[in-house]
């Protein structure tokens, strides 16, 4: 068929509720592993904007893997 659909988001920019999952990061545990779908996800190296900018990514990529570190 030769179709290809592409969905994008930022999982970082969630603004739902904290008990409400989001459907962009559902999806990819669903789909993940079944042949002929990708996932790309994008960090700070990505960034190709000032450096501020990734640095102000790489705080938050940081910061979100202390604040989902066990004991917290």
């Amino acid at each position: 068929f030769g179709s290809k659909a592409v969905v994008n988001g930022d999982v970082t920019q969630i603004d739902l509720p904290s008990a409400q999952r989001s459907g962009l990061t559902i999806v990819q545990e669903i789909l993940e592993g079944i042949e002929g779908i990708e996932f790309v996800n994008l960090g700070a190296r990505d960034v190709v904007r000032h450096k501020i900018v990734q640095d102000i990514v790489e705080a938050y990529r940081t910061y979100g893997e202390r604040a989902t570190a066990p004991g917290r």
